[in-house]
C-alpha cells in the first residue's frame, strides 16, 4: 500500500517528488546552469561535459536524498516494452572503501548489448555494441518498488553506426521535422514571434482488471495477455450498465494508490472511469509534449500493472482480452502549439488567426489522405486486429470527422473562386470570416479513425498496449511533408493571402474524399469508401508493408526521420513480432486443449456415460442425458481434430522462418482461422460441461469477480 503520509498530505505538497523537475533542480543547481540546460533542451546550445558534470552531481545528490542506491538508463527498444540497465553509485577505493560517484559521462551515455534486442538485420549478432544517450527533454525520475528506489534516466538507444534501435530517436526526429516546417509556414504568414513548436498529445489509456487468483489459473492470460478460449457469461455489456458506472470499493482503493504513484512521478493523471465492458476502465492524463507524454504513458502502463498486483489484481493491456465484449484502445489526442501557447488548430476571432487555422487544418487533411496507408500502419498490431472495424473501434479505413459546421465552411470557401481583396483587406472566400466557433464545435464521433474535436485531432485507432511513439512518428512526418510544400509556396508567393486561399481550396477539394461525418461502422460507408478510392488494409500483415512503399520511403528520407535501412528493419521486426505473437497464442491453445480441456471433457463424458448406465439398470428414461452426451462427445471429437490441425498449421508457419512476410501471411491466413475454428468447438464443450470439471476460470469468474 502507499505511504500513509501521502494519504494525509495535499497533492500539491508531494506532486512530482520523484521527478527531477526544474523545481528540484533549483535546490541543487545555480540559475545560470539551469538556463544553460534549458538552452540545450531547446536545441540552442551543445551539451558540454562540464555542464553534464554539474547536472550529474546535482542529480546524484537529489537521488541519494530520496534513498536511491542505483541508477539506470531507461530506453524503449523495438520490443514495444521498456528496457533498463542498472548500475550502483558506488566506486571502490583503496582500503576496501567505496565512494558514491556519478559523472557527466555516465549521465550522458551508456552502453548495452544491442545484439539482444530486435534490430531487423541492421547489424550482425556478433556486433554487440549499442548506446543509450540521455534525452535532456525528458526529466529523470525515481522508481520506488516496495521501498527499493532507483534513479531512472530517459535515454535514446542507437547502434554503433548511429542507426535508431528504439522508438524515441525517430519520434524526436519527427518532432524536429514538424517544428522546422511549421516555423517556416508561420514566418511566411507574418508570425515572427514563435521560436519553438510543441507537438502535444494526450493519451487515454484503457485496461481491464482481473483477480490475480483467476489470472494465475489461465495459461493463455499469463503468456499472451488474452483468453484464447472462453464461453461468454450470461451477462456481458449489453445492458450498458458498466460505462461510467459506480466504481467498486476494491478498484477505488487501487485507483487511489495508482494516482498517488503517478502524481509522485509528475504524471498528471486526471480522469478515471469505468468503460463499456465489465471490469474495463480508463485513465487519462493532461496533455503534454509528445516525447514527454510518450515516456509518461510507457511509465503509466508499468505503474498500472505494478499497483494492480499490490491489490491482488492484474491489469490487462491487451487490445482484446475477452471475446464478445469491447476491447481496449488508447486514443491519441494530437495538436500543435507555439512556445507562447497558441494552439494552431484552434479557430480564432480574427481573419489572420482563421487563415492560419485553415492552413494547418487543410494541411492535416491532405497529409492524412496522402499518407493514409502509413497512418494505418501506426495502429497495426496482432492485438489491434481484433478491434478495428468490430463496432467497438474505428474501421481500418482512414477517414476524418470534421462535423457538419466545419465541413460546410470548407465547402463554401473552396467553392468560391474569388481572390479579390475587399476594402477590409481580406479575401472574399465565401465566408470572409469564420463565425465565432465554440471550442466544442463538433460532436464526438466514436466511429471515426481521426476526429476533429474543436482544437485537436483525436486519432482513435491506437491499441491499448502500443507505445504512443509509432503512431505519432507517422502523423508528425506526414504533416511535416505537407507543411514543407505550404512553406515553399508561401515563401515564393507574390500575394500571401491569395496563395493561402489557393492552398486551402486545393487541399480541401483534392482531399475531401477523406472527410466522412457519418457512421463508420455501417456497411454503406465501406462501399462508399471504396468508391471514393480510400484504401482499406484490414489486418496488420497487409498494412505493414506500406511502410516500405516508394512514397513512404521518399517521405521518411526527405524529412530525415528514417533511413531506408532503419525503416526496412522495422518492417521486418514488426512482421516477426506479429508472427511470434500468433505463434504463442496458437501454441498455448494447443497445449491447453491437449493437457487440460480434452482430458477434462473426456472425464466428464465418462462420468455421464456411467451415470446413464446406472439409471438404465433401474429403468429410468435417459433420453435427454444421452443427447447431452452426444453433444459433448461430438464437441470433444471436433476439438481433438481441430487441435491437431492447428498444430500442423503452426508447424507449417514455423518452416518459413527465413521468409518473414510469407510466414506472417500463413499465420494470418491459416493459423488464425484455425484458432477461431478450434475455439468454437472448445467453447461449445465448456457450455455443456459441469463447472467442477472445466479446468479454467470462466468469463463469469474473470469479468464479474472484483
Amino acid at each position: 500500500m502507499f505511504d500513509i503520509d501521502y494519504a494525509k498530505t495535499p497533492v500539491t505538497d508531494f506532486y512530482g517528488v520523484n521527478c527531477f523537475t526544474e523545481v528540484e533542480m533549483g535546490k541543487y543547481l545555480s540559475d545560470p546552469i539551469i538556463r544553460q540546460l534549458k538552452e540545450v533542451q531547446r536545441g540552442q546550445r551543445e551539451l558540454t561535459s562540464e555542464l553534464a558534470d554539474f547536472v550529474a552531481s546535482a542529480m546524484k545528490q537529489w537521488a541519494l536524498t530520496r534513498g536511491a542506491t542505483h541508477f539506470c538508463h531507461w530506453f524503449q527498444p523495438l520490443t514495444g516494452l521498456t528496457a533498463e540497465k542498472h548500475d550502483s553509485f558506488i566506486s571502490p577505493t583503496k582500503g576496501g572503501k567505496v565512494l558514491l560517484e556519478f559523472s557527466g559521462r555516465e549521465l550522458i551515455k551508456g552502453e548495452g548489448d544491442a545484439s539482444s534486442f530486435p534490430n531487423g538485420g541492421l547489424r550482425a549478432t556478433f556486433e554487440a555494441r549499442g548506446y543509450t544517450a540521455w534525452d535532456t527533454s525528458s526529466p529523470a525520475f525515481i522508481k520506488d518498488i516496495n521501498g527499493v528506489k532507483t534513479l531512472y534516466i530517459p535515454t535514446a538507444f542507437f547502434s554503433y553506426n548511429g542507426e535508431a534501435l528504439d522508438k524515441k530517436v525517430p519520434l524526436l526526429r519527427s518532432n524536429q521535422a514538424l517544428e522546422k516546417q511549421t516555423l517556416r509556414v508561420l514566418k511566411a504568414l507574418g508570425n515572427t514571434k514563435a521560436k519553438r513548436i510543441i507537438v502535444n498529445i494526450g493519451p487515454e489509456q484503457e485496461y481491464f482488471l482481473v483477480d490475480k487468483q483467476f489470472y494465475d489459473q489461465r495459461p493463455d492470460l499469463r503468456l499472451t495477455g488474452r483468453t484464447v478460449m472462453g464461453n461468454l457469461a450470461a451477462k456481458g455489456q449489453e445492458l450498458n450498465d458498466h460505462y461510467y458506472g459506480t466504481i467498486g470499493d476494491r478498484v477505488t482503493v487501487f485507483m487511489s494508490e495508482l494516482n498517488f504513484e503517478l502524481w509522485k512521478l509528475g504524471i498528471s493523471s486526471k480522469t478515471q472511469h469505468k468503460e463499456a465492458a465489465p471490469n474495463q476502465f480508463e485513465i487519462a492524463v493532461v496533455y503534454d509534449a509528445a516525447n514527454l507524454s510518450t515516456d509518461h504513458n510507457q511509465l503509466l502502463m508499468d505503474v498500472l500493472q505494478m499497483v494492480a498486483l499490490r491489490h491482488g489484481m492484474v491489469a490487462l493491456l491487451h487490445e482484446k482480452p475477452f471475446l464478445g465484449v469491447n476491447g481496449s484502445g488508447k486514443h491519441d489526442n494530437w495538436s500543435l502549439s507555439t512556445d507562447d501557447g497558441t494552439n494552431l488548430l484552434s479557430p480564432g476571432s480574427n481573419v489572420e488567426d482563421n487563415l492560419q487555422f485553415l492552413i494547418f487544418l487543410t494541411a492535416f487533411i491532405k497529409a492524412m489522405d496522402e499518407y493514409a496507408p502509413l497512418i494505418r500502419c501506426g495502429a497495426a498490431t496482432a492485438g489491434n486486429d481484433h478491434r478495428l472495424g468490430s463496432a467497438e473501434a474505428p474501421p481500418a479505413i482512414i477517414s476524418i470527422y470534421l462535423g457538419e459546421q466545419l465541413s460546410t465552411i470548407l465547402d463554401t470557401i473552396s467553392r468560391d473562386g474569388s481572390c479579390t481583396k475587399s476594402d477590409r483587406q481580406y479575401l472574399q472566400m465565401g465566408m470572409t470570416m469564420l463565425p465565432q466557433l465554440p471550442k466544442d464545435l463538433t460532436d464526438r464521433n466514436r466511429t471515426s479513425p481521426i476526429a476533429f474535436t474543436g482544437n485537436k485531432f483525436e486519432y482513435r485507432m491506437v491499441g491499448s498496449s502500443q507505445s504512443m511513439a509509432g503512431p505519432n512518428i507517422y502523423i508528425n512526418t506526414a504533416v511535416a511533408q505537407v507543411l514543407e510544400e505550404v512553406a515553399k509556396r508561401l515563401e515564393s508567393a507574390e500575394d500571401i493571402e491569395v496563395e493561402c486561399h489557393n492552398i486551402i481550396t486545393e487541399f480541401y477539394q483534392e482531399h475531401k474524399r477523406i472527410i466522412f461525418n457519418g457512421n463508420g461502422y455501417s456497411k454503406e460507408w465501406k462501399d462508399e469508401a471504396k468508391q471514393r478510392g480510400l484504401p482499406e488494409f484490414k489486418d496488420t500483415v497487409s498494412a505493414l508493408p506500406q511502410m516500405l512503399s516508394e512514397k513512404s520511403l521518399e517521405l521518411f528520407e526527405n524529412q530525415k526521420v528514417f533511413t531506408k535501412g532503419e525503416i526496412t528493419s522495422r518492417l521486418e521486426i514488426y512482421l516477426q513480432t506479429y508472427s511470434k505473437q500468433i505463434n504463442i497464442e496458437a501454441s498455448i491453445m494447443v497445449e491447453m486443449c491437449r493437457k487440460y480441456v480434452i482430458p477434462a471433457v473426456s472425464e466428464y463424458v465418462g462420468k455421464l456415460s456411467d451415470a446413464i448406465a446406472k439409471q438404465e439398470l433401474i429403468g429410468l428414461d435417459t433420453t435427454s442425458q444421452k443427447r447431452n452426451v452426444v453433444i459433448v462427445q461430438n464437441a470433444l471429437n471436433l476439438t481433438i481434430e481441430a487441435t491437431e490441425y492447428l498444430h500442423v498449421c503452426v508447424a507449417k508457419a514455423l518452416s518459413y522462418h527465413d521468409q518473414v512476410l510469407t510466414q506472417a501471411q500463413i499465420y494470418r491466413d491459416e493459423v488464425v482461422p484455425q484458432m477461431q475454428t478450434l475455439r468454437i468447438h472448445v467453447d461449445l464443450a465448456e457450455t455443456y460441461t459441469e463447472k467442477q470439471y472445466w479446468p479454467f476460470p470462466s468469463y463469469d469468474d474473470l469479468l464479474f469477480r472484483l
